[in-house]
């Protein structure tokens, strides 16, 4: 039986749209513009956002099978309905956002898998249960047992099933809680790899999809390709597709927990490392123009919410001269 036999024929007409906006948006050939109409669709009722979301899940479980779900050739000339005004252009949803609006002319309008400079959520993001923006935090309970904070730019699914606890980090980085009295442990799937966990408090970071895990207190287990190391209280460990499985070694947990207290904490960091970190809470982008610039070093505790003060910082600390442009794109030299 292949992928696309296990799919419904019959679909109702508005999740029949929704796929094909997916389509769309998979195809490489969508403008900003679709962007915008799309975030318009999206908000017409709860019920076209469940369409999407339900469009999105088709899409990851079947991929090009969902074509066959209409009739070709007009299921993917989706209607584009250009918003009545300019301002409507700008969709509380991340996709569309500000980033959108102010990346159109460096991404040549287009939008595609991996979006350039990280200026609005990648695909994959779309599909998540809970997604935070720049800047945003927010707690979630996802039963009696098992809570989590998520920072900034966050994309997580819920996959539980069963009374398992099973969560995929899309991207981000969370905080969790787990106390799990059950024999099933609270599972986390990242980039490839598992973070399980019954009685713990840990942070979980998954960014290019490198995957650090950092543990205050309890146990927890790590597994890589075939490899399984477990970690308990102030200890960390870290894999990647280019780096594999590290070894457990001291974690830095005030340094790990500074961004629920609204604090980057930087301790001997080179500066495009820490611009990197910074782009994730900041609006907008800065771009370091200067390879030496970037490769300066620096220390100190920043306060998320005050960002920009280190745009000031650079040009006292290093004579560094910023140029601004629109949507908070910053070019540092």
């Amino acid at each position: 039986m292949t992928a696309g036999d296990d799919i419904p024929s019959e679909l109702d007409p508005l999740l029949r749209q929704a796929l094909a906006w997916v389509i769309r948006l998979q195809s490489g050939a969508a403008t900003s513009e679709d962007a915008a109409a799309l975030g318009l669709w999206r908000e017409q009722s709860a019920e076209h956002e469940a369409a999407f979301r339900d469009a999105v899940g088709l899409w990851r479980s079947f991929g090009e099978a969902t074509r066959k779900l209409a009739d070709e050739p007009g299921f993917v000339n989706v209607q584009r309905r250009s918003p009545p005004h300019p301002r409507d252009r700008l969709s509380r949803r991340a996709l569309i956002g500000g980033a959108m609006a102010a990346a159109a002319s460096v991404a040549g309008g287009y939008l595609v898998v991996r979006p350039p400079m990280g200026l609005w959520p990648s695909f994959e993001e779309l599909s998540a249960d809970y997604r935070t923006a720049k800047g945003e935090r927010r707690s979630i309970a996802l039963s009696d047992n098992v809570s989590l904070t998520l920072n900034t730019q966050t994309s997580i699914a819920v996959r539980s099933e069963q009374g398992a606890s099973r969560i995929e980090l899309i991207s981000g980085e969370a905080a969790v809680q787990a106390e799990r009295d059950m024999p099933v442990p609270l599972v986390i799937d990242a980039a490839g790899g598992r973070v399980t966990a019954r009685r713990a408090s840990f942070n979980v970071r998954c960014l290019d999809r490198a995957v650090s895990v950092s543990c205050i207190d309890g146990d927890v287990e790590v597994e890589w390709k075939g490899q399984r190391v477990a970690i308990a209280g102030e200890q960390q460990i870290s894999y990647s597709a280019e780096a594999g499985l590290g070894r457990a070694s001291q974690a830095d947990l005030e340094q790990a927990n500074a961004w629920r207290k609204g604090l980057l904490i930087v301790r001997d960091w080179p500066v495009g490392r820490l611009v990197e970190e910074i782009n994730r809470y900041r609006p907008g982008r800065i771009v370091v123009m200067d390879e030496q610039l970037g490769r300066r070093m620096i220390s100190g505790t920043f306060h998320l919410d005050h960002l920009d003060d280190f745009i000031a910082q650079a040009h006292g600390l290093f004579g560094a001269t910023a140029r601004s442009l629109p949507g908070g794109i910053v070019l540092l030299s």
